[in-house]
C-alpha cells in the first residue's frame, strides 16, 4: 500500500458562545481537514481544532499542502513513526516547534485512522488496550459564566455521569477565584474531584501564594498555574504545594516533556495532541511519563480516547458536556471505547 494523494481543506466560522479563560477570548471555531489516499481505496482522515484567530486553519492548511504533503506522496502509510520522523527532519530548518507540529500532527492522526480502517480494527485495539473504557472529567467552569451559570453547567455535568468537573480560575483577585470554587463545590458535591486551571496567568509568587488556597480548599490539581516554559518555576511549585501540578497542552514535542519529568515539574502530565506532534508522540510521552510515576491526564478528548485505552498511567480524558441526542452515555464515569475501525472518535469531545 501506498500514499498516493494528501487532500487538505479548511473552515472557519465565529463561535456561537464564545467563552473565556484568564488570558483569551476564546471565539472562533476553526478546521484543518486531512484526507490521505492510498492505492489500495483505503482513506484515512483528520482534523486540527483552532479556538481563535480565523486565519489560522487556512494557514496550516496552506503549510500541509505546500511543504508536508508532497514528502510522504509514494511511501507506506503503515510506517507511522518513519514518516514522522521524515517529517521532523524537513521542518527542522524552520522550526518545528509550533505551527509545522500542528501539519504533522494531523498527518501522524491521519495515519493511524488509515492503519485502523485497513486492517478493520479501532486505534485502541492497535495500540494493545489496557483497559475497556476511560474515565473522564468535564472542563465546563468558563470564566465568562456568572456563578449561576457556573453551578448550572457543572451540575449538569455531573448529572451526565462525569466522574468530575475543572473550571477556570485567574479572576483579579483570589477572593474572587474562591467564590466561584466554593459555588463549583456546592453544585457537585463534596466528594466529586474538582480540578482548577489558571491557563498560565500567573507569576510563581501569586501561583504560589493562590495554590495554597486552592489545596486547602480541595482542589484535585492545579493546572497551567505560570507560563508553560518556566520549568524553574514549574520545580519551585511542585516542591512547596501539595495540590499536585498540572501542566504539559502548551509544550511541543517529546524533548520539551523529558526535561520537565527530570527535573520533577509536573504532577499531572496533560500533552495536547495538536502542540505535541499527534497521537504517536504522545503516545511514547505518555509511556516516558510512567517511567517517573506521573499520571497522564489528556488535554482535550477525541483521538485521545484510544491513546488512554492504553497507557498504563491514565487519569482522566477531558470533555465537554456530552452531545444532546444521546449517542454516547457514559458507563461508572467512563467513555466506553469505539468500535469502528480507525480513529471515529467525532462524539468524544
Amino acid at each position: 500500500m501506498k500514499i498516493t494523494r494528501v487532500d487538505v481543506t479548511h473552515t472557519t466560522e465565529p463561535k456561537p458562545h464564545p467563552v473565556r479563560d484568564a488570558i483569551q477570548l476564546l471565539d472562533r471555531n476553526g478546521n484543518t481537514h486531512v484526507t490521505i489516499q492510498t492505492d489500495e481505496g483505503v482513506s484515512g482522515t483528520s482534523s486540527t481544532y483552532f479556538g481563535r484567530v480565523a486565519a489560522s486553519a487556512a494557514i496550516l492548511a496552506h503549510l500541509i499542502e505546500g511543504e508536508l504533503a508532497p514528502e510522504i506522496v509514494g511511501m507506506d502509510p503503515f510506517l507511522i513513526r518513519g514518516i514522522r520522523d521524515r517529517l521532523w527532519r524537513l521542518t527542522d530548518y524552520h522550526g518545528t516547534t509550533g505551527l509545522a507540529l500542528f501539519g504533522i500532527a494531523a498527518i501522524d492522526l491521519a495515519l493511524w485512522d488509515l492503519v485502523g480502517k485497513a486492517v478493520g480494527q479501532p486505534v485502541w485495539r492497535l495500540l494493545g488496550a489496557r483497559r475497556d473504557k476511560v474515565p473522564a472529567y468535564a472542563m465546563v467552569g468558563w470564566l465568562e459564566l456568572d456563578r449561576d451559570g457556573l453551578k448550572s453547567v457543572c451540575a449538569r455535568a455531573m448529572d451526565q455521569g462525569f466522574r468530575g468537573v475543572k473550571m477556570k480560575i485567574g479572576c483579579e483577585t483570589l477572593g474572587e477565584d474562591v467564590a466561584r470554587i466554593e459555588t463549583v463545590r456546592a453544585a457537585i458535591g463534596p466528594d466529586a474531584p474538582l480540578m482548577v486551571d489558571a491557563n498560565q496567568a500567573l507569576s510563581v509568587a501569586e501561583a504560589l501564594r493562590r495554590g495554597l488556597v486552592y489545596q486547602e480548599l480541595g482542589c484535585a490539581w492545579f493546572e497551567e498555574p505560570i507560563r508553560a516554559d518556566d520549568i524553574d518555576g514549574h520545580v519551585q511549585l511542585a516542591q512547596r504545594l501539595h495540590i499536585p501540578v498540572a501542566t504539559g497542552e502548551n509544550r511541543y514535542g517529546i524533548a520539551q516533556f523529558r526535561d520537565l519529568f527530570q527535573r520533577g515539574g509536573v504532577g499531572v502530565v496533560q500533552p495536547d495532541l495538536r502542540r505535541a506532534g499527534g497521537l504517536t508522540e504522545c503516545l511514547e510521552i505518555g509511556l516516558m511519563a510512567h517511567c517517573f510515576n506521573i499520571p497522564y491526564a489528556s488535554h482535550g478528548g477525541g483521538a485521545h480516547v484510544h491513546l488512554l485505552a492504553a497507557l498504563p498511567n491514565t487519569l482522566y480524558m477531558e470533555s465537554s458536556l456530552l452531545p444532546d441526542d444521546g449517542s454516547i452515555a457514559l458507563v461508572d464515569g467512563c467513555y466506553p471505547l469505539p468500535e469502528e475501525p480507525g480513529i471515529s472518535s467525532h462524539r468524544y469531545s
